[in-house]
């Protein structure tokens, strides 16, 4: 089910944390009846000693107690999970930054980015076509390290066929690494498991955590 783009595919938690709770809870009677049933038949000339039944009650607390917090601590993980997905639904309609080389064309122009190791002084970025031909050029000078985008004006005959780009940074006879970006649209938030998703205008599907950025 999708609400104001939001998909979510629970899981049957409430069920889950259920069985949990009652697998904690038979351990506990059986260790108890186990515990019973040892001192009723002890040797009365050698009867157990008060530490010792102190100790395994406080192991059988201990792992108990551990149990009911991992019972919680899933369910709390699973609420905030939903939330992050509620909360992540202002963000359709934005663009954001993930790596790839997809070149994505709006009303004749073409946009992506990339993110350079280190300041340089030269950056070529070559676009093109499904058949690795290059179609035309971007030049930047004197771009300092982090991400920067750019743009260019594809030519009408090229404006519906698949284009990427390529990146090529040097800083004097040095080249400097360049992490391709592609530029794409949230169209839709959705949550599977414990990860959340973002569902993009071309179809892809990526996990929130694989945004470079929000732009």
């Amino acid at each position: 089910m999708s609400v104001s783009g939001v998909s979510n595919t629970n899981t049957n938690t409430s069920s889950q944390l259920t069985s949990e709770t009652t697998s904690a809870q038979e351990q506990s009677d059986r260790f108890m009846k186990l515990l019973v049933a040892q001192m009723q038949n002890q040797d009365p000339l050698n009867p157990l000693d008060n530490a010792q039944v102190t100790t395994q009650m406080a192991q059988i607390s201990t792992v108990t107690g551990l149990e009911k917090l991992n019972t919680t601590v899933t369910g709390l993980n699973s609420q905030f999970v939903q939330l992050q997905a509620m909360q992540s639904a202002a963000l359709i309609g934005h663009d954001v930054a993930i790596e790839g080389n997809t070149l994505r064309v709006q009303d004749g122009t073409g946009d992506g980015g990339f993110e350079l190791s280190s300041d340089a002084r030269n950056v070529k970025v070559e676009i093109q076509n499904a058949a690795g031909t290059t179609i035309g050029t971007v030049e930047l000078t004197d771009l300092e390290a982090g991400r920067h985008d750019f743009s260019y004006a594809v030519p009408e005959a090229y404006r519906s066929s698949d284009l990427s780009f390529k990146v090529t940074a040097t800083n004097g006879s040095t080249s400097v690494e360049a992490m391709t970006l592609a530029h794409q649209r949230i169209q839709a938030v959705s949550s599977f498991g414990n990860t959340l998703a973002l569902e993009l205008v071309n179809g892809d599907r990526v996990a929130y955590d694989a945004v470079w950025a929000f732009l």
